[in-house]
């Protein structure tokens, strides 16, 4: 709080590519604005001084230690939403740690938060407010700070929430990071923005237009991650598949990958999620063709109703869909398929709901991951007529899953018996004697072990389905 406002600070647009960088951790392009003044917050603020429409103007001491990190103080990190969130908030902790902050976990209270928000859905919407107040609860003296998609949208309702001490724009980059807190698996965000539109969705409204990283920057950032001792790399982003794009001279996701395949250290690559139409000719060459890329595919389907996929602006048909996954599981026969799903969409009758029900059959997906319709303002859906009651909503909802759930027994039970390598992360928590981890086609495996096999990459016999994951024998 400033004079007893609410502080807000957003990008510089020189920001708005990833070809300009601060000179040193925490001196992004700031501006800081209270109810009567506008005034941008340069690099040059840890001298005390800003400049303003190329004025220079004095601003607080405190501001510049606040911003910049100052003493040496605790901190505490909230993410909701997607890997890249995840990945942002790794990026904010690395900073906030080189300068001298103390990250705490637990209920150990901090004397700052930092909360990074979800916005993709209603229910996300609650889920970020009440995480905000329970951090104002834990502690109410302390500096709560909100990022986020949240804040883009609705940066007045969150400014009223008594104890909210500061809001920052999401649609800087960060400067990247070397490591990845609590992960086996490092997330590397290669993209951010989304140019696709479709009819339901708030992420290009809050996120913007596609924008692509430099590949010498990724290049750099995997080695860091690669010299940590990370065995594999996820590529992330709001749109991965539309990489390169944007750039001059233009590149492609396949580069990426290619690029990645030559740094010494990482075992797998694995894609987090891909459109439909971003699946070319030259990806599914380099699945073939890759010994470290990992046979996974997250494509998102959301209906197999060709007028409910028309409604959405998903520009694809469902048998387009379903041509793409009968090729990749022709050439690649332990490929696995994991799915997002939408459940009532505006205008979703029976006979729409039942051709979904018949494609994902079809489809027959590792996972799925399944979500009613959330109306959210701004988007072309939202001003649909709305007809699906709640009683259908959850009926429908919970035959998708028990169909998911079969499609996902299918799938698994076609690997007992065989030796796969899963790279391992961690212990079960309800049974620390077990080891789980994953295969390159996405299967959770556990293993008992008293060795520590946390970050190995183990040969495994798989012997028994269990609920949720598969357990197995060390070969």
């Amino acid at each position: 709080m400033i004079n007893g406002h609410m502080k807000t600070v957003s990008p510089s647009t020189t920001l708005e590519g990833y070809g300009e960088r601060p000179s040193a951790p925490l001196r992004t392009a700031l501006s800081e604005r209270t109810h009567s003044t506008s005034l941008s917050v340069r690099p040059e603020f840890v001298k005390g001084r800003s400049e303003s429409n190329g004025q220079s103007r004095t601003i607080s001491p405190s501001l510049a230690r606040r911003v910049n990190g100052g003493c040496k103080r605790s901190v505490k990190f909230y993410t909701l939403g997607c890997k890249v969130n995840q990945y942002d908030t790794q990026s904010i902790r690395e900073r906030f740690l080189r300068q001298g902050f103390k990250e705490l976990t637990g209920a150990n209270k901090a004397e700052r938060y930092l909360i990074n928000t979800c916005s993709v859905t209603s229910v996300a919407d609650r889920k970020s407010r009440e995480r905000i107040r329970s951090c104002i609860r834990e502690n109410p003296k302390a500096e709560v700070i909100v990022t986020g998609c949240l804040v883009n949208r609705d940066h007045e309702a969150l400014s009223r929430i008594k104890g909210v001490g500061l809001l920052i724009s999401k649609s800087f980059f960060p400067e990247g990071i070397s490591s990845f807190s609590g992960h086996t698996r490092a997330f590397l965000k290669v993209q951010d923005g989304c140019n696709n539109f479709c009819s339901y969705c708030k992420v290009p409204l809050v996120r913007g237009a596609s924008r692509s990283r430099p590949l010498n920057e990724i290049i750099q950032e995997a080695g860091r991650l690669a010299a940590g001792g990370f065995k594999e790399v996820v590529l992330t982003g709001i749109c991965l598949g539309a990489y390169g794009i944007d750039l001059k001279p233009r590149r492609n996701l396949v580069e990426v990958i290619e690029a990645l395949e030559n740094i010494k250290g990482f075992l797998r690559i694995r894609l987090s999620s891909i459109e439909l139409l971003d699946i070319s000719e030259g990806l599914i060459k380099k699945l073939a063709d890759s010994d470290k890329l990992c046979r996974h595919l997250h494509i998102p389907l959301q209906s197999a109703d060709d007028s409910i996929l028309k409604r959405m602006n998903r520009r694809y048909s469902a048998l387009d869909y379903l041509k793409t996954v009968s090729r990749l599981k022709r050439e690649f026969p332990d490929i696995a398929i994991t799915i997002d799903c939408m459940v009532g969409f505006p205008g979703e009758t029976k006979a729409n709901f039942l051709n979904t029900i018949k494609a994902i059959k079809a489809i027959n997906p590792l996972r799925a991951h399944i979500f009613p319709y959330s109306a959210r303002p701004g988007t072309k859906s939202s001003l649909f007529k709305y007809d699906i009651t709640q009683a259908e909503l959850r009926k429908r909802i919970e035959k998708l899953n028990e169909v998911a759930s079969g499609c996902s027994l299918n799938y698994r039970k076609r690997f007992l018996g065989k030796r796969m390598d899963v790279l391992f992360e961690n212990r079960l928590k309800d049974n620390p004697c077990f080891w789980q981890g994953y295969s390159s086609n996405y299967l959770k495996v556990a293993v008992k072990s008293r060795a520590d096999l946390s970050n190995r990459l183990v040969t495994v016999q798989l012997k028994k389905l269990n609920s949720g994951f598969v357990t197995a024998d060390l070969c």
